[in-house]
């Protein structure tokens, strides 16, 4: 592996020292580092165990170690002798902070383990269990084999009504509706063998569709009483801890999402990796809570509009549910598992990524492509990946570069390691093209749920579109779905092989971006297409040529404007009581509806709140400055009062009402005039004789003598 200490060293701005047995013959040079209190960046993962131990053993060891992985990504590829800008971008990222500490979810469990299936089957996996764990039984039929006599563990049956919880607080609910009642029963076996029917079986429970009431189970059993026809059916509730299952994933009822909760395995019998993970949840552990929530700036649902459902329908957990009535959406924290696709999918950002959080996981990638940059690096691009399955592929496609059966990673392709690929969406890939990247690449190894892929897909489509339209060439997005490290090796050659033509290449802005990302979504996204547009070789043309706006994509645009048919609009303002994000406004001094494209952010709300229909989405980009501004999008000339002359409503409104109103039999004559005066006039005419003087007649009342 290639390593050239001196460029890499005036690259990050420190003089490096080569080691080659730094955990060995070396480690000394090692145990020295850690003592001094600086950030030791260790660039060696495979050894990151033997680190550790190493620095706890080291009196006075006081500094913080960061390991990063040059060798499979770079040092061990086709393109090795120029991965030093890639090494460069790697080892200035790893010198960066651990994100800072988030609140934590909290499981408590006492081990108390339910296994759900056939009898056999459940006591065997209970045999691997039970040393460590309180095993109950929910006997699904006897199996192949039916249980042992040995009454090791207890066992219910019954019909299962209900499955819920996570972690510590699983509550299984069902029917003991069988005859016999597996508490008394001794397992003599008295009943199986007396049966004429065959309808009981070695899970010593009565199949009611094959008994035909002989009643010979019953009398064989008058000594220990466990078989009774008569019990009623009784429900009962129980808590656990863990809930291992062994039907399939069709059984009912079971967990249909595809992020399983925490606490809840299926096991096919087969692998004993399972078995190991359910005896290791005894005790208390804890999580990030990975997500942060601000209802002021949520678009889900206004006036008892559902307008926004993004992060509802994204979910793969079902830990996100609707709450009309509060006018918000209500996240579960136990049952999240940190994908971070809500973040992705939400267009205001009401709801953010915590951990880490976007304004850190933007300074690492601009810690990446800065140090690439200047280690002389060309036409960046990232590879974001899971930071499991993505991160074997990657380990995979190293080692088998390094015994040349693959290509490797490309020299120009900088892993990104993710808590989730779903994690990361459009407004900080458009931050990494600003910032000098060429391509950024999202891999998928079908771990993902299919929901993900379309979420992703529509992100790409809607970014890609902005910035064509802008002027910059070329994908800039690719969705990668690999299985195999071969398949993966395959597609980063196709897009990223330095024998690429340059003219195949993306283009991107001139000048890179020098703002950091911000924590607030919509604030970054602005601050992004600002450079772009600044940078944009469409608005370097004249104005009467570049467009005035780009269009869109419908589907997962957070941007854009809407049009409102005047024909319809009577400038109620319901829509304007319904925006979430303050990008519809009304005139107090005048019936005038006001719109800020800047603020829109797609949700629907006004659309779905207008009483009129008069209000269509339209995605889109303006390339105007005055899409920061307010601008009328509809106005009617006020209606006055017939009887004060003061206006009380618009001219639209009251011939709408009117309209509506003039066939009723409660609007005729007086009644309908009184709908053409102010609120007080109304009043004022209702309680008037008809024969009285008014005011305005024009005249005075005659004196009386």
């Amino acid at each position: 592996m290639p390593l050239q200490a001196q460029t890499l060293g005036q690259a990050l701005g420190e003089e490096l020292t080569l080691h080659t047995t730094l955990c060995r013959r070396e480690a000394g040079q090692f145990q020295k580092a850690v003592k001094t209190g600086e950030t030791v960046v260790v660039a060696c993962t495979q050894e990151k165990r033997l680190f550790s131990e190493l620095a706890e053993q080291t009196e006075g060891a006081i500094s913080p170690i960061r390991f990063v992985n040059i060798r499979e990504t770079g040092g061990w590829g086709r393109e090795a002798a120029h991965a030093t800008p890639k090494m460069a971008a790697l080892l200035a990222a790893a010198r960066l902070p651990e994100p800072e500490p988030v609140a934590t979810v909290t499981y408590k469990s006492e081990g108390r383990v339910l296994i759900i299936g056939a009898v056999d089957a459940a006591e065997r996996a209970a045999g691997f269990l039970s040393d460590a764990m309180q095993v109950t039984i929910f006997a699904q039929g006897a199996g192949s084999a039916g249980g042992s006599q040995e009454r090791r563990f207890p066992v219910v049956a019954g019909r299962l009504q209900s499955l819920s919880g996570w972690l510590g607080a699983f509550e299984a609910t069902w029917d003991a509706s069988n005859p016999i009642d597996l508490d008394l029963c001794t397992r003599c076996n008295a009943c199986v063998a007396a049966c004429p029917e065959q309808a009981i079986g070695l899970d010593y429970q009565v199949d009611l569709s094959r008994c035909t009431s002989h009643r010979d189970c019953v009398k064989v059993c008058e000594a220990a009483g466990a078989i009774d026809f008569s019990r009623d059916a009784r429900p009962q509730t129980e808590r656990f801890d863990v809930v291992l299952d062994l039907r399939d994933d069709q059984a009912s009822p079971t967990f249909t999402s595809h992020a399983l909760p925490q606490g809840y395995f299926r096991w096919d019998g087969q692998d004993l990796q399972t078995l190991l993970k359910v005896r290791e949840l005894v005790g208390e552990f804890e999580k990030p809570r990975f997500f942060a929530y601000k209802q002021k700036l949520c678009a889900h649902s206004r006036n008892e509009q559902v307008g926004c459902s993004a992060c509802i329908d994204i979910c793969s957990a079902e830990a996100v549910r609707s709450d009309k009535s509060r006018q918000q959406i209500v996240v579960n924290p136990n049952l999240c598992v940190g994908c971070g696709a809500c973040t992705t999918a939400c267009p205001t950002g009401a709801l953010t990524y915590a951990y880490p959080r976007p304004a850190e996981q933007g300074a690492k990638i601009r810690a990446l492509l800065s140090a690439y940059q200047a280690a002389g690096g060309r036409d960046a691009a990232l590879l974001l990946h899971s930071q499991e399955k993505g991160q074997a592929l990657i380990d995979e496609l190293g080692r088998g570069a390094q015994l040349g059966v693959m290509q490797g990673v490309p020299a120009r392709v900088m892993p990104v390691a993710l808590w989730h690929t779903a994690s990361v969406g459009m407004e900080l890939w458009l931050s990494a093209v600003a910032y000098g990247a060429r391509q950024v690449m999202v891999l998928l190894t079908h771990e993902e749920a299919p929901q993900y892929r379309a979420a992703l897909m529509e992100q790409m489509a809607v970014a890609q579109s902005l910035l064509n339209g802008l002027g910059y060439t070329g994908v800039h997005f690719q969705l990668i779905e690999a299985k195999t490290a071969t398949a993966l090796d395959g597609d980063l050659q196709r897009l990223c092989a330095r024998t690429l033509k340059a003219s195949s290449l993306p283009t991107g802005p001139a000048t890179n971006a020098r703002h950091a990302v911000q924590a607030e979504k919509r604030s970054n996204l602005e601050l992004v297409i600002d450079h772009l547009m600044a940078q944009s070789p469409v608005m370097a043309m004249d104005e009467a040529s570049r467009p005035k706006a780009l269009d869109l994509p419908a589907a997962g645009s957070p941007l854009g404007s809407i049009t409102v048919d005047g024909s319809k609009c009577t400038l109620c303002m319901s829509c304007v009581g319904a925006c979430p994000s303050s990008a519809l406004q009304d005139n107090p001094l005048q019936p005038e509806l006001k719109f800020v494209e800047k603020n829109c952010v797609q949700c629907g709300l006004c659309a779905k709140t207008c009483p009129e229909t008069a209000i269509t989405l339209q995605p889109r980009l303006s390339l105007l400055a005055e899409r920061a501004q307010p601008r009328v999008v509809h106005s009617s000339p006020p209606y006055a009062c017939i009887r004060c002359a003061k206006p009380f409503g618009t001219l639209k409104a009251i011939e709408t009402m009117l309209g509506r109103l003039t066939g009723h039999s409660m609007f005729q004559g007086p009644a309908l005039e009184r709908l053409k005066m102010c609120g007080d006039c109304r009043v004022i005419d209702m309680f008037t004789d008809e024969n009285q003087v008014r005011i305005t007649d024009g005249q005075l009342p005659p004196k009386t003598p």
